[in-house]
């Protein structure tokens, strides 16, 4: 099964503006660029084909050519990044048997978050598309709280069935739990993980549909999938004492570079 990764890139972020080239410091005193660090996060995954970084951005482009990164261009009227993994997919410019979308703000997944989700994808031939989900820490789940308390868009949480099929994904944090019941531990919120695996019918499937009111709400592309009835497969993967987080606001720029600290 030939699997490649795709980075999807766009300058034109509603929340942060130009995030793929926010740079952040590293552990060493240097600094890198999101897109960079997005990039050698894919590229330490293995069993990999191919890693392609995807924008519509001359500048991300320019960026990521600098540091050694494959990129294709695709049309700046794509939507979002699994609309743009399927241009890049179905353009011909990529030939695969399964796409991994690994989005451009996501530099603390570790590999094996990735290595989980293929790996999943090879055991279940039925699952059309599927994505990491992680229980969230104490920290974790602070920060959700924080950032809904804050009137910030932060994270998304996801709920699925017992089967590990997704119910719904929200900006939210759901499950809902009353401030005075939050355990200590085991917390029952899941974080998703901003990854996607998908078949190369469910990129065209995609493709064919119209943005889903769900969709447009949440602002989250995976939504379109549960409006048109397509089971999305949420994988368990393991933190290992990680802490994940994406950078969506400016304030998750510190809460990344801390993390980098004790990598």
């Amino acid at each position: 099964m030939k699997t490649v990764i795709l980075i999807p890139a766009r300058y034109a972020s509603t929340r942060y503006p130009g995030k793929p080239l926010v740079e952040l410091n590293q552990p060493d005193g240097t600094r890198k660029s999101l897109i960079q660090m997005s990039w050698e996060a894919a590229s330490n995954v293995q069993g990999v084909a191919e890693v392609h970084v995807v924008t519509d951005d001359d500048r991300i482009k320019a960026a990521s050519e600098a540091f050694g990164a494959s990129v294709i261009m695709t049309s700046p009227e794509r939507e979002n990044g699994t609309a743009r993994c399927a241009e890049a997919l179905h353009s011909g410019l990529v030939e695969a048997d399964l796409v991994v979308n690994l989005q451009g703000d996501a530099p603390l997944t570790p590999a094996w978050f990735v290595d989980d989700l293929i790996q999943a994808m090879k055991d279940d031939h039925e699952a059309q598309v599927a994505t990491p989900v992680l229980q969230c820490d104490p920290l974790t789940y602070g920060h959700f709280v924080e950032d809904r308390r804050a009137g910030r868009v932060g994270g998304t949480t996801a709920v699925f069935d017992t089967r590990g099929h997704a119910l719904y994904f929200s900006k939210e944090v759901l499950p809902y739990i009353d401030p005075h019941k939050v355990p200590g531990g085991d917390i029952p919120v899941y974080h998703h993980v901003g990854v996607y695996a998908y078949r190369p019918a469910a990129l065209a499937a995609y493709t064919s549909w119209p943005i889903s009111d769900l969709e447009t709400y949440e602002g989250l592309e995976q939504l379109r999938f549960l409006a048109n009835a397509v089971k999305v497969r949420c994988v368990i993967v393991e933190g290992r004492g990680r802490v994940f987080w994406e950078l969506n606001n400016p304030e998750d720029v510190a809460r990344i570079e801390s993390v980098l600290k004790d990598l």
